[in-house]
């Protein structure tokens, strides 16, 4: 009477719906996944290196667009003040 029949794998999928919600079992089976990688990382001695993430994998670097030179305005030239004029 194991998880050989898959009425019973439906079965308790849908009671793990009722109980936890559509929201949180990608998030229990993506830190499930992480628990047992990481176990078996210590087990067998492997570095986190050797093996990629899923978020590396899927996600691609992106392409930067050139910047465009930055423009250099030149000071507008302002008028000499006119010398005062003497009185007499």
């Amino acid at each position: 009477m194991g998880l050989d029949n898959p009425i019973h794998i439906a079965f308790i999928v849908v009671i793990l719906l009722l109980v936890f919600g559509a929201k949180r079992l990608p998030e229990i089976g993506r830190s499930l996944g992480t628990g047992m990688r990481e176990f078996k990382q210590s087990v067998t001695g492997e570095t986190a290196a050797k093996q990629p993430t899923l978020s590396t994998m899927q996600e691609p670097a992106p392409a930067q667009a050139p910047q465009p030179a930055p423009v250099v305005q030149a000071p507008a030239a302002q008028p000499q003040p006119a010398e005062p004029q003497p009185h007499v």
